[in-house]
């Protein structure tokens, strides 16, 4: 009777041990899971918040959206301020883009040709409005749209006076659809029963993977909240109704912002591990829940195991037992094999957690090697994304208003029969569109900076196919382009097609000057100085304004909206630095017009 007692309460005693070591184990397993997922979706939102941060900062220093707010009595100011922000809109994928004055009324918008448009309501109440404003800088907020009755993120900023710089006159907000950032969460493979959402300070939904759990109360809601959320209409007319939640508490061996929680919906129970991560804007919770149903599989294993290690030591225990009582003339050698057993068995064992040590290290590390590169190529896609975007349409403009040219010199041309002239402008097509694709491939390769590295290039020749393309358009007719072409090569250290794309934007934006000239003209030279070359492009138009640096900078324009935002010069500056040369622009000292001093490296700095 001794002896099967104190086995049962080995058993007994082991088996609650191996279930309570499944359970911490289980739980930390799961815990792992959700940090996991919790950085993944945390980044997946900060990204998302970066990205356009800065564009809504760009769109507030706007000349022409301070002249709106400035002036709104005036049709064509306004009708400006429309086409600039349908513009942003559609350049940055956003759902809306809005201009406000200091009262919160709505003066224009991205979406004026719409009959549900928001020019005319006030959004004052807003919260992203009244920061914005408050501050005089930028502003965040989520509300579910009054209008559209859809679920977005607004980035809001303040809109500075021209002459203060301190006083704020408007606001202008863009409003981010959040279908397409719900759409990127992708549930853990390991785990079926897996939910992510996002609450705000109250404590209610705004983002879910499960759709009915949208517009729910995870906190109980207080008087004062409910007023809150009323007064800013953030959910407009959605009923939030409370969440069927008890709170288990948290288990033993996880972190504190870690908690069980048992759900009841449709009469359905289900225990989760909850995760609570707050997100960078301050006032709103991810939350990752994972079920624990992988818990009580952990549990039933490190049981089985615990009792099958069990069972082999007390079967071990009973063969020695058995074999000294009956071989006693073999007591000195059992006792040698039992101790060499424990010594080998003593060295396996370590061998096997050393091996372990390293698995888990490895692990370790090729995982932070993994999140690193991640956000290293997240980082890079961001810093170009909107800048290159922009420029690439800009630039192919150009050679499609050639390509348009000469089909309807053709088309006149083929009236006539005069078939070898219309052969010539074909082949004068086909060559620009060759060069469109080639102006694609090098904003790839000046973005990327992987090839197409600068080589020696004779100067001349990106400036003659510049010429080219600049003549075949109409708005160069009647006007003298003289270039002092020299009769050798001249060898600079570059790359063809990017120079030819500054040349052609300066070329453009002179046309564009000297138009109303009574005898327009435009001069192209080239001249040495000391290990560089200097090209000069001349025009007898209007001049440049007084402050010459802030025509560099991006959507500064003094053209009308049919003629560019202002980035050709931003983006030929950009390419001059990355070839290793400068470019300058000025009034011209001698007569009136303007000047643009383009240098350029004989050979590379590195030679």
């Amino acid at each position: 009777m001794k002896h099967p007692f104190w086995i049962a309460l080995c058993f007994s005693l082991a088996g609650l041990a191996a279930w309570q070591t499944g359970t911490l184990f289980g739980y930390r397993q799961v815990e792992r899971e959700s940090q996991d997922e919790s950085f993944r979706y945390s980044q997946l939102i900060s990204n998302e918040i970066k990205r356009y941060e800065p564009i809504v900062t760009l769109a507030a220093q706007h000349p022409q959206l301070r002249q709106a707010l400035t002036s709104p009595e005036q049709p064509a100011l306004i009708n400006a301020a429309n086409q600039i922000m349908q513009l942003m809109a559609d350049i940055v994928a956003s759902s809306d883009v809005y201009l406000m004055d200091h009262q919160g009324l709505t003066i224009a918008a991205s979406n004026y040709q719409q009959s549900a448009n928001f020019i005319g309501q006030n959004f004052s109440f807003r919260p992203y409005f009244q920061n914005a404003f408050r501050s005089n800088g930028p502003a965040f907020y989520f509300a579910l749209g009054t209008t559209s009755d859809m679920r977005g993120l607004y980035f809001a900023h303040a809109v500075m006076a021209p002459d203060d710089s301190t006083r704020p006159i408007g606001v202008i907000a863009m409003k981010i659809q959040v279908a397409e950032l719900e759409s990127q969460w992708r549930r853990p493979t390991s785990f079926n029963e897996a939910e992510m959402l996002i609450t705000d300070a109250e404590g209610v939904s705004f983002l879910a993977s499960r759709p009915n759990w949208l517009y729910r109360a995870f906190e109980p809601l207080t008087e004062e909240g409910q007023a809150r959320l009323q007064s800013e209409q953030r959910y407009a007319a959605q009923q939030l109704r409370p969440m069927n939640i008890t709170r288990l508490g948290t288990p033993p061996g996880v972190s504190e912002n870690v908690e069980r929680v048992l759900i009841e919906e449709n009469g359905l129970r289900q225990d989760y591990l909850s995760l609570q991560t707050p997100l960078p804007n301050g006032d709103w919770t991810l939350r990752v829940m994972i079920g624990t149903r992988s818990v009580l599989w952990t549990q039933v294993r490190f049981l089985i195991t615990g009792l099958i290690l069990l069972s082999g030591l007390l079967l071990a225990w009973l063969y020695l037992r058995e074999r000294q009582r009956r071989e006693a003339e073999l007591a000195q050698r059992s006792e040698q094999l039992e101790r060499s057993v424990k010594e080998r068995t003593a060295d396996l064992k370590a061998s096997n957690q050393q091996l372990l040590d390293e698995v888990r290290e490895r692990e370790r590390a090729e995982k932070e090697l993994k999140e690193t590169q991640r956000e290293l190529i997240q980082a890079a896609k961001l810093a170009v994304l909107g800048q290159m975007s922009a420029g690439l349409n800009h630039e192919m403009n150009q050679p499609l208003t050639a390509i348009q040219a000469y089909a309807r010199n053709s088309q006149r041309f083929l009236q006539r029969g005069e078939q070898d002239v219309v052969d010539a402008n074909l082949g004068e097509i086909v060559s620009l569109c060759d060069k469109m694709a080639e102006l694609t491939r090098q904003f790839k390769v000046f973005a990327r900076k992987s090839e197409g590295l600068p080589s020696q290039v004779d100067l001349r020749l990106p400036i003659d196919a510049a010429l080219k393309i600049i003549r075949a358009q109409d708005s160069s007719s009647g006007i003298l382009i003289e270039w002092q072409r020299p009769t050798e090569a001249v060898m600079v250290h570059g790359d063809l097609i990017r120079i030819e794309q500054v040349m052609v934007n300066l070329i453009a934006n002179a046309v564009q000057a000297v138009e109303g000239s009574t005898a327009p003209e435009i001069h192209i030279q080239l001249q040495a100085k000391e290990q560089q070359i200097e090209c000069l492009v001349r025009d007898n138009g209007s001049g440049l304004p007084a402050n010459t640096e802030q025509i560099f900078e991006p959507f500064f324009t003094t053209k009308s909206m049919k003629q560019g935002l202002g980035l050709g010069l931003s983006i030929s500056r950009q390419i001059m630095d990355a070839l290793g040369g400068k470019l300058v622009g000025q009034n011209r000292p001698d007569t009136q017009g303007a000047e643009f001093i383009l240098t350029f490296q004989t050979r590379s700095k590195t030679d």
